[in-house]
């Protein structure tokens, strides 16, 4: 094995922690603050030509003011169910429609509610930071059995514990970041 390999391996472990830095940001663009966001309809799910299909996917969405979300379905005859499908994504959320756009006040959070979305917000970043770690593991198991398989050497692997171990405090760092923001947004701090 030669230093191609090892950067290999380092690939592999940066492209893993990057997909648990992403799935991290798409759980957390889910939780809603007392802003409007688009993304927080990404769950809603509208019966419409015989199948469930995203929402938006069947109407355009807008936000024309902060605490507004406005839906445009592109086949008028889907108003009623996306505003069904709405009501039914259990988001605290009461659309209404004026015969030609779904609008979805979005309401302001309680004390109460931002500091339960805010043990959400820890919660999702701590599965995050357990997913990197254990791609630190792997990564750090495949190193040990190279060098027990005689195909590096002890330096290379101690070079390479030391490489993962830079990788993952990286995406630890990010993960962090990720979550002071969406705190940030939610307690107002």
């Amino acid at each position: 094995m030669d230093a191609n390999d090892l950067k290999s391996v380092y690939a592999e472990v940066k492209k893993r922690m990057d997909g648990h830095i992403e799935h991290v940001r798409r759980e957390l663009a889910g939780v809603r603050t007392g802003r409007a966001s688009v993304n927080i309809l990404d769950t809603v799910h509208v019966e419409a030509y015989g199948a469930q299909m995203p929402l938006n996917q069947v109407a355009s969405l807008s936000v024309p003011e902060p605490t507004i979300i406005v839906a445009q379905p592109f086949d008028h005859s889907l108003m009623g169910a996306v505003e069904k499908a709405i009501r039914a994504a259990n988001l605290g959320l009461n659309p209404t429609n004026d015969g030609k756009v779904v609008r979805i006040p979005i309401p302001p959070l309680t004390d109460e509610r931002r500091k339960e979305l805010s043990k959400l917000v820890h919660k999702y970043a701590e599965e995050g930071r357990n997913g990197i770690r254990q791609v630190r593991r792997d990564a750090n198991e495949r190193l040990k059995k190279l060098l027990k398989d005689h195909k590096i050497s002890e330096d290379d692997e101690r070079r390479g514990l030391d490489e993962v171990q830079k990788i993952t405090d990286q995406h630890i760092t990010t993960v962090d970041d990720v979550q002071k923001k969406k705190d940030g947004e939610l307690l107002g701090k």
